[in-house]
């Protein structure tokens, strides 16, 4: 990093990202105020980028420009979401807030919606795909291992199949209806427990991989600016 060769803008940019990540840093040595304030920036920048983005993108193109410059149809079509967008304004007041209900419920059921479609469109109907073309014959390559491949398949159902079985069993493991569950269905349970705790690992492991590479590219940033500061 050469600082002389930075425009202004870029060596401010620089200085304040260096000043910041001392402040974030410092909370190695514990709670304290440089690092609160680090974290009210960093809060508040990313609420008034929402709004931004939030105004850009949907407000004034979605909803103002159809409202005053739109035809009748276009004008009646934007009257909904303008109306439940309007109410929502009324949670403010405790007295009021029953009025914005209506809207409130209808986000959480079109999230719930989309949430519930994106999990078995995106996840369950091509997880099963997955597992069964695990099994299909005339995928096999000819340079591949036919009984390795049936293994990892055979792997991968046997995952899935008990990560369910435990999941719609175990978590009711300690109820009177439960004790009479029989005991191979018990070992597909632990089984599937195995499997969950392998992939809570390998998740614990990307984590923490992505945090230390981001440390150590704030650590990198700080010595290359020290060494430029001090060598011009």
């Amino acid at each position: 990093m050469n600082l002389m060769g930075l425009g202004l803008a870029d060596m401010a940019g620089t200085i304040v990202a260096f000043f910041l990540t001392l402040m974030v840093l410092s909370y190695l040595i514990g709670d304290n105020a440089l690092f609160r304030t680090a974290l009210h920036i960093f809060i508040g920048v990313a609420s008034g980028y929402a709004v931004v983005v939030a105004w850009y993108n949907v407000i004034w193109p979605q909803l103002l420009i159809p409202l005053i410059y739109g035809s009748q149809s276009q004008r009646l079509f934007v009257l909904f979401p303008l109306v439940l967008g309007g109410t929502l304004l009324f949670k403010i007041s405790p007295r009021l807030s029953r009025i914005g209900n209506p809207a409130v419920a209808y986000l959480v059921g079109v999230g719930v919606a989309v949430a519930i479609g994106g999990s078995v469109l995106g996840t369950i109907f091509p997880q099963i795909g997955a597992t069964v073309n695990l099994f299909d014959l005339g995928s096999i390559q000819p340079n591949e291992n036919f009984l390795l491949e049936i293994i990892k398949g055979s792997a991968i159902l046997m995952g899935t199949a008990t990560t369910l079985i435990y999941f719609h069993f175990g978590v009711r493991s300690k109820s009177a209806v439960d004790k009479s569950r029989p005991r191979w269905l018990e070992v597909l349970g632990w089984i599937g427990q195995v499997f969950i705790a392998i992939t809570l690992g390998v998740i614990f492991a990307g984590v923490y991989s992505a945090a230390l590479t981001a440390l150590i590219e704030r650590l990198y940033f700080l010595g290359d600016f020290l060494y430029s500061l001090f060598t011009g």
